[in-house]
């Protein structure tokens, strides 16, 4: 259930721009102030996505160029340089959302340090509770049609950054078959915030071929930094990281509201923790998550973007 990763991503970028090393002890939900580094890294990302954009032209034209038929290579050509402007302007926009998170997140870079002594695979925070044998579905309306998604909290676990996390497998199915299959990393510290270590994503086309692996990041691994993903005392305004793999996975959430009250598949919850969760990474995309008491994530819609609703409709335990 997570968002779409803009077209400039990629495990390059990240280890271009720096590598995080942990120090010290517990952990810190707020950048650091290191004299404007967040500009710096997105400063950096602009540059790597504009030369992205401008390889990516080069090899278009090169196909093109391959082509006989006059009149093909001719618009080929000029869809070449259309992509060329569109991915120099996503560029602007991704640069223009950055900078807006470094005002809201701080100036400096992000490095939480982590204590794994204080970290647990039992994660029962009331808005996120992961308990092994659970498995959520979820019934999905997209502008492409209807998915169904299966999150399945499982036994298994793993170590990253020298704590041990939760592995949670979340499946997207088109038509009975597998389009996105996802293994997701978690754990929780002793004052009951949820962290998420990373995550492995595969994306499958129709005919069930592997086409990428597009968002994937582990923390410590290029860079990458852990996020929360859910406090243990979320409060009215609270802005954090759910992610961080710079250019690659920059997931941000924000508290709403801790009262609202939704009804999904014919049940009502009350008493829901609703954030708004975007990445600057698609500034174009925004959405609402409604959090249910001893429950989870019950209902998700997009507020800006495609079209997007997801809906709790079975829980299953083993």
């Amino acid at each position: 259930m997570k968002m779409m990763k803009s077209v400039f991503v990629g495990r390059a970028v990240v280890v271009i721009l720096f590598l995080f090393f942990i120090s010290g002890t517990g952990f810190q939900l707020q950048a650091k102030a290191a004299g404007g580094a967040c500009k710096k890294i997105t400063k950096a990302i602009k540059k790597y996505n504009q030369f992205k954009a401008k390889s990516e032209y080069w090899e278009e034209v090169a196909n093109c160029n391959n082509i006989s038929n006059p009149k093909t290579k001719k618009a080929c050509l000029k869809k070449a340089k259309r992509h060329l402007k569109d991915g120099i302007e996503e560029s602007s926009d991704i640069f223009d959302a950055q900078l807006d998170v470094c005002g809201d997140l701080g100036k400096g870079v992000y490095t939480p340090s982590i204590d794994p002594s204080v970290f647990t695979t039992t994660i029962d925070n009331k808005y996120f509770p992961l308990v092994p044998g659970t498995t959520y579905v979820y019934n999905g309306e997209t502008d492409t049609g209807t998915e169904v998604d299966k999150v399945s909290v499982l036994t298994n676990t793993i170590m990253l950054m020298g704590v041990n996390c939760r592995v949670v497998r979340d499946t997207v199915y088109v038509d009975g078959k597998i389009v996105e299959d996802t293994f997701d990393y978690y754990a929780q510290d002793k004052d009951g915030n949820v962290w998420y270590f990373g995550e492995e994503s595969k994306t499958y086309n129709k005919k069930g071929v592997l086409v990428d692996l597009e968002g994937s990041w582990l923390a410590g691994v290029n860079g990458a930094q852990p996020g929360i993903i859910m406090e243990g005392n979320p409060q009215k305004g609270d802005i954090y990281r759910q992610e961080y793999s710079a250019g690659n996975a920059e997931d941000i959430a924000k508290v709403v509201s801790l009262n609202e009250t939704v009804t999904v598949s014919g049940k009502t919850y009350t008493n829901c923790l609703k954030t708004k969760e975007y990445s600057p990474l698609e500034p174009d995309v925004v959405a609402n998550k409604y959090y249910a008491p001893n429950v989870g994530t019950v209902h998700e819609q997009a507020i800006k973007g495609e079209k997007e609703i997801v809906d709790l409709v079975e829980i299953k335990t083993q």
